[in-house]
């Protein structure tokens, strides 16, 4: 009578190689793995999966995966540094270009389940960004800001912690680098906000340095929160215009949109946001442009307008104009 099956390993994963970018794989084309059938846990479903350990190159560390394939497929990732496959870029930064929301529960209680209702709906390869629809200005940000080599210096072995501190007395044998950590926001990085992409800092660096590149530095006046659109189609309308909006940032709630202002003579339009950092997350989301009405729209700074001297009768004007180019 055949041994009855373990109840519990019903939801674990097996898997005959991983998912790896070119980066974490390295140059060498016989690289040798080692293979542990549920080896520890998914770092974000919790679930147990097959664990690979390798080392990419010489001088390199040893790497290892880190989360289970089922989760890789689903936010087309690499298993172990959980970077884009496509683009090499923290999913931040893709999701915020293609205004992909990510519906994927982070409670460790739903975790689980949604990563095995996910694997059944998975085929082969397949990811689950392939049957979401993108926009054009998204997809040429993502160009413009891919890695297309693979960049082994991310392999490197970790800073010595014992030197940081003043106490390796290891030397030149020591396995690990020999540097003084530098103190800023890149140093302080988690797998779940790069698995799931929020308060990401490699993302926030890349957004920011893309977004003033085109021309949307955050102006100084933090007072400042709104979004010039101009060139808009003959065809838009305010509704139009605020769906757009919406569908471009997912993860932004209809109700942190203060206004939407459609001067429909001059075809253009002014965003307004309540919040001055909801007004950055859409400038950096929309740097190479918007989506409306099938057209892509140009995207300025609104600035505020001088006041007015209080002796001047009248009603007064706009508080909001657009930015100079």
């Amino acid at each position: 009578m055949p041994p009855k099956a373990d109840i519990n390993k019903a939801g674990w994963e097996q898997s005959e190689f991983p998912i790896l970018c070119e980066t974490c794989l390295g140059p060498n084309p016989f690289v040798r793995m080692s293979k542990q059938e549920y080896g520890k846990s998914c770092g974000t479903c919790a679930r147990p999966f097959t664990v690979f350990r390798w080392n990419p190159g010489e001088g390199a560390r040893f790497k290892t995966t880190v989360i289970c394939q089922t989760c890789a497929k689903i936010k087309n990732v690499c298993q172990t540094c959980l970077l884009d496959l496509e683009y090499g870029l923290p999913t931040q930064v893709r999701d915020t270009a293609l205004g992909v929301h990510s519906d994927a529960p982070t409670s460790d209680i739903n975790r689980e389940y949604y990563a095995q209702n996910m694997e059944g709906k998975l085929n082969g390869n397949k990811s689950g960004l392939d049957s979401m629809r993108t926009s054009s200005a998204g997809k040429e940000m993502l160009k413009q800001l891919a890695r297309t080599d693979p960049y082994y210096k991310r392999n490197r072995p970790h800073v010595c912690s014992f030197y940081a501190k003043g106490e390796c007395n290891r030397g030149t044998e020591c396995p690990y680098r020999h540097e003084i950590p530098a103190e800023n926001d890149l140093g302080h990085q988690n797998m779940q906000d790069r698995y799931y992409g929020r308060s990401d800092p490699v993302a926030r660096k890349i957004l920011s340095g893309n977004a003033e590149n085109q021309g949307l530095q955050p102006p100084d006046d933090v007072t400042v929160t709104s979004l010039f659109l101009s060139s808009l189609p003959a065809k838009s309308t305010e509704l139009s215009i605020r769906t757009a909006v919406l569908q471009s940032l997912p993860n932004v709630q209809p109700t942190q949109l203060k206004s939407i202002v459609h001067v429909e003579k001059t075809r253009c339009a002014f965003v307004n946001f309540k919040e001055r950092l909801t007004a950055e997350t859409a400038a950096q989301a929309w740097a190479n442009g918007v989506e409306i009405d099938d057209e892509r729209v140009a995207v300025k700074w609104g600035r505020s307008k001088p006041k007015q001297p209080s002796n001047l009768a009248g009603p007064s004007a706009s508080s909001v104009t657009a930015s100079e180019s």
